[in-house]
């Protein structure tokens, strides 16, 4: 039996245990969730539907009062949205590019993603995309710049423009209108490349910062915390001097960032470690604290330890607890802040592209929801704004959400579905 067949087998053999030992009846969501205790798994659980795409007018479900078109189709992989202040949408195409698999378990989860188009030669490049007349779906499609290390977030601070590659940030000259950017560009800041290779960049409301996450290269630093140096963080670039220092750490994958206006505080969705169960942790979405430390490796939702990880006790003590819990393994990616008033029936909250579970018997996530807020701290329960991205049996993927934005128009979303690859568009009905 090959590498792959025996791996295929000993996954099959685990999905099947988990069953039998029953999965969680609820998901652990909310500021005070009900985690269940941690379950060591040996041999960690692989679980993804085969990507498939939307065929003829199938599109996601849509929450009652919304409709969704798609403002873009025929990308390749498209992850992150940029909306510029004159319209033009920025649409960033890359995916993960997998190193020779070590050992069984990597060649299974690498048979896994590339099933569902997780993995493999990436565009590297970000595309330009204009909707002339307003009418919800781009006329024109430009390659804004190519040739890129795996290109993810984005940001514009008056005529520079800043691009998170996963090696570091590099800034462009722009101008407004400008279809395509010309140049190499300056790199600014050095990330470690690999692992949670995304870079999500977020300007701050003066444009006197930006903050870029940066995940760490393991799931539970399992090479030692030397090369995770620098990772596991959100990074503070000075526009102005152009120095750089960690922000904040301990958060494993920091993706999505976004702005509360009303706290002025920056909030972040955070993908927390595997192999502990279908709900042990939770993803999260927490404010970000100034040299916050929140766990990782050595402890989660707190100071709740992960005694497979060598300990730090003070390092425990000083963990900050999330505010709210997305659920396990819902690989919550895509966040954005939404004003009241840009969809029918939705107030002020944070909306949140949940890619998907890989690794629990039940899958979890495959959709967009939205999380309302009062006061400056989320105020109930999740609601779907976007769903059906996934089969009944959960064999099939037609789509999975990853980043989001406000629309040009202030009245619509704008999602990336690196399954289907379409940007969709949603708004009332």
């Amino acid at each position: 039996m090959d590498f792959i067949a025996k791996a295929t087998a000993i996954v099959g053999g685990t999905v099947a245990m988990l069953r039998r030992i029953g999965s969680p009846t609820h998901q652990a969501f909310g500021s005070e969730p009900q985690i269940p205790e941690a379950k060591k798994q040996g041999i960690m659980t692989l679980k993804m539907p085969t990507a498939k795409g939307w065929d003829g007018d199938h599109v996601p479900d849509c929450a009652a009062g919304l409709k969704v078109n798609a403002f873009a189709r025929g990308l390749e992989h498209p992850r992150w949205i940029e909306v510029l202040p004159n319209g033009d949408v920025l649409v960033a195409e890359s995916k993960e590019e997998a190193g020779p698999p070590k050992t069984l378990m990597d060649h299974a989860a690498q048979a896994t993603m590339r099933r569902a188009k997780a993995i493999g030669k990436s565009a590297n490049r970000v595309t330009l995309w204009r909707d002339s007349d307003g009418d919800g779906v781009a006329e024109t499609r430009e390659v804004f710049v190519e040739n890129q290390k795996q290109p993810f977030g984005m940001a514009l601070v008056g005529q520079n423009f800043y691009l998170g590659n996963t090696d570091g940030i590099v800034v462009f000259d722009y101008q407004t209108g400008a279809t395509s950017l010309s140049g190499a560009g300056r790199k600014l800041v050095d990330f470690k490349p690999s692992g949670h290779w995304t870079r999500s960049l977020l300007v701050s409301p003066d444009g006197a910062k930006i903050y870029a996450g940066v995940g760490s290269l393991t799931n539970i630093a399992d090479q030692g915390m030397a090369v995770e140096e620098g990772r596991a963080a959100i990074w503070e670039l000075d526009v102005a001097t152009e120095k750089a220092r960690i922000f904040a750490s301990g958060l494993r994958n920091a993706v999505g960032m976004a702005w509360e206006p009303t706290s002025s505080a920056l909030w972040t969705v955070v993908n927390e470690r595997d192999g502990l169960g279908d709900e042990t942790p939770p993803d999260y979405l927490t404010s970000v604290q100034d040299g916050g430390f929140y766990g990782w490796p050595y402890s989660y939702w707190g100071d709740t330890v992960d005694d497979r990880v060598p300990q730090d006790a003070e390092m425990v003590a000083k963990a900050i607890t999330p505010d709210y819990a997305l659920g396990g393994h819902t690989a919550s990616l895509g966040l954005c802040w939404m004003p009241e008033g840009t969809l029918p029936g939705f107030g002020d909250g944070m909306v949140i592209g949940q890619h998907g579970s890989w690794n629990r018997s039940t899958l979890s996530g495959y959709k967009l929801i939205f999380i309302p807020f009062r006061n400056g701290a989320p105020s109930g329960v999740p609601r779907d704004i976007l769903s059906g991205f996934l089969s009944d049996d959960e064999k099939i993927a037609y789509g999975r959400p990853v980043g989001v934005t406000i629309g040009p128009d202030k009245k619509s979303l704008l999602m990336a579905d690196d399954v289907g690859d379409v940007i969709w568009r949603v708004t009332g009905a």
